[in-house]
């Protein structure tokens, strides 16, 4: 049952004036409608002198176009993407012309490239150009005040793309010219087109800085405005004619563009796109069957990617890493071939920052960095062999999963019809080669994480950057995918370093754990090493741990958040320690527990979550920080436990672990 929208109504003090703006805007295009001579609208669109004022035009405007197309694209491009010093002046210098008086900006060129200008004398005695009174003055004027509505339009495109795709692109080895044309000039194809229409259309009308700069002669400079103000003087009609055409022209642009005057970018238009097929036909799948399952379960091609072959198509090398990273992050970093180093911390810690270092894509922090035998430190991204996977996948919204796939492939010059091969295979391996023919617009988001995976794998990397590639997987299929990836890792001849916040991710994929903390390392240890005696409180919760900071005294540890803590094994006085407490080793009850336990406090019950087939319970004490019991279901209801109850917890001084910081 549809519900009916409702409807504001607007005072009467804004409406007023917007409808009195609106019939300022339209009264005089009524006005050239009802002066029009219908019945002969044809003869004087047809007469010698309009014909060849439009065909002027026409050229005029679409070498306008082309001009505009070849200095104003790389102008867009760079105040979108390259800081500089005096950019605020540089735009000043485009937004020029759309404010300046066109007469004036003629006025403007003839200084500048007239005979007695700046660069026309030396433009004439050198090359015999004479740009004044000639067509090429009109294409020089017309691309004066025209060319801003390209700029402004692209620039407003590309500020509207995100980076990733083309820094992600740079990692799987194209150089900038090829990422300009093969990511970014596809993807903000929307703001190009409206750019390069309303160029045209404002080229095609121009007249102020024409009749200044290059006169107005018949057959040579006179162009269809022009052609108006002469027709005016003679044969009104015939000028109200003319400029019925000049209308309909613009309005043409103006709806053909319907109002897209910066473009969006592909991605942007995505996200924002109905739902496709192949999510409605997961929405479809029987209770029961996690979403992201139905994947292998779609199409005749669809299989297992454990039913296929695993082995990488790795070149046999081995390339050991040193890192040495300064700036935001501040540390060492060393590793074997074939080593996965999965890093961890708190938001802010500084992990994304650190592979955008080791790519050389930030300057918060720099990175002396050297794989194998070779130091690739002065080398740009596209040429260190270092691939990226971001957290968005950041997969080409304007190519297949094929496609995307070879890409990086294709960047290594790789013949396509083996590129496209070598894709597949991965694609399959990820479980995903029955979709290989679709966009990523096409894809849940599991799917297309996975072909991001499938993409950054078959790139052949030297060194491997994950951040966070599994996150938008459902349960089994991470547990799925993880699998491959651990079979394909051990085969790899480099370092993986992937970014995670799951602790099963990081024990089951990782041969070491480096903890961040303000962008240096806390802690760098194989995975057993960290759960067991875990330096950091968030890497502790990580791991379903209590951790509480505080030091050691003479009876225990005394808690940086207040209360005391009696531990079975002392440190020397004053020593700075972290508490481990196990959840499982938290009780809870009711009354006071009488008895053997040394650790005792009163508080409430704050939230109750479910991990698997036991609860958790958060309580909340004055007399110690928050502690995280893990109980059963039964447990729960024998004791009544709601949000706000009030509950005794215990823990035994020999269950609590301390870590020496």
């Amino acid at each position: 049952m549809s519900r009916s929208r409702t409807r504001t109504r607007p005072p009467l003090a804004l409406a007023l004036p917007a409808l009195l703006a609106v019939a300022f805007l339209l009264l005089p295009l009524i006005g050239i409608l009802s002066r029009t001579q219908w019945s002969e609208l044809g003869t004087h669109l047809t007469s010698p002198g309009v014909v060849e004022a439009l065909r002027l035009s026409l050229v005029v405007s679409l070498w306008a176009l082309g001009f505009s197309l070849l200095l104003g694209v790389p102008l867009a491009w760079l105040l979108a993407r390259v800081p500089f010093k005096g950019k605020a002046f540089v735009r000043s210098l485009v937004l020029l012309p759309m404010v300046l008086p066109p007469t004036v900006g003629g006025v403007a060129l003839l200084l500048g490239f007239g005979r007695r200008g700046l660069l026309g004398p030396w433009l004439e005695g050198t090359f015999g150009i004479t740009l004044p009174f000639h067509t090429s003055g009109a294409v020089v004027a017309a691309t004066f005040v025209a060319m801003p509505f390209l700029v402004i339009s692209l620039e407003g495109a590309l500020g509207g793309l995100k980076q990733s795709y083309e820094e992600t692109a740079a990692s799987l080895g194209a150089p900038p010219v090829r990422v300009f044309f093969t990511v970014t000039l596809p993807m903000v194809a929307p703001g190009l087109i409206a750019g390069a229409a309303l160029t045209w259309a404002r080229a095609l009308g121009e007249f102020g800085a024409t009749i200044t700069f290059a006169g107005n002669l018949p057959g040579t400079t006179q162009t269809l405005p022009l052609q108006v103000y002469l027709l005016l003087q003679d044969s009104p009609e015939a000028a109200t004619s003319v400029s019925l055409l000049l209308l309909a022209i613009a309005m043409a642009v103006l709806i053909a563009l319907r109002g897209r005057w910066t473009g969006t970018p592909v991605a942007a238009r995505s996200a924002g796109a109905q739902q496709t097929p192949q999510e409605t036909e997961t929405a479809a799948v029987p209770a029961g069957l996690p979403a992201d399952s139905a994947d292998t379960a779609t199409g005749p091609s669809a299989s297992p990617a454990l039913d296929l072959p695993t082995a990488a198509p790795y070149d046999g090398g081995h390339w050991p890493l040193h890192a040495e990273v300064t700036g935001f992050n501040e540390l060492t970093l060393d590793a074997d071939p074939g080593t996965t180093i999965a890093v961890v911390g708190e938001n802010g810690a500084g992990k994304t920052t650190l592979l955008r270092a080791l790519l050389g894509l930030t300057p918060r922090a720099h990175a002396e960095l050297r794989l194998g035998d070779t130091d690739v430190t002065s080398l740009p991204p596209h040429e260190r062999q270092v691939a990226w996977v971001p957290q968005d996948g950041a997969l080409f919204p304007h190519l297949t999963a094929l496609a995307n796939t070879a890409y990086g492939l294709r960047a290594r010059r790789v013949p396509r019809a083996e590129a496209r091969r070598e894709a597949q295979l991965w694609l399959d391996r990820l479980g995903v080669g029955h979709l290989a023919a679709r966009k990523p617009a096409q894809l849940s988001g599991g799917q297309a994480q996975r072909v991001a995976l499938a993409r950054a794998l078959a790139a052949r990397p030297r060194l491997l950057l994950l951040d966070e590639p599994l996150a938008a997987l459902d349960q089994t299929t991470r547990a799925r995918v993880r699998h491959t990836l651990r079979t394909h890792l051990a085969g790899f001849g480099g370092v993986c370093l992937i970014v995670t916040h799951d602790p099963v991710e990081a024990v089951s994929l990782a041969d070491r754990v480096l903890v961040l903390a303000d962008g240096r390392t806390l802690q760098d240890a194989p995975p057993a090493e960290v759960s067991r005696h875990p330096r950091s409180p968030w890497v502790a919760r990580m791991l379903g741990r209590n951790a509480w900071h505080g030091t050691a005294s003479a009876d225990g540890l005394v808690l940086a958040a207040g209360g005391r803590l009696v531990v079975a094994d002392a440190l020397p006085e004053g020593a700075e320690a972290l508490a481990i407490i196990g959840p499982e080793a938290v009780s809870v009850h009711r009354d006071r527990p009488t008895g053997s336990p040394r650790n005792v406090w009163q508080g409430s019950v704050r939230e109750i979550t479910t991990v698997g087939s036991r609860l958790r319970v958060l309580v909340t004490s004055g007399e110690a920080p928050d502690l995280v019991a893990e109980v059963t279901p039964e447990a729960v209801a024998e004791l009544g436990l709601v949000d706000g109850s009030k509950v005794w917890t215990s823990v035994k001084a020999t269950e609590v672990t301390l870590v020496r910081l």
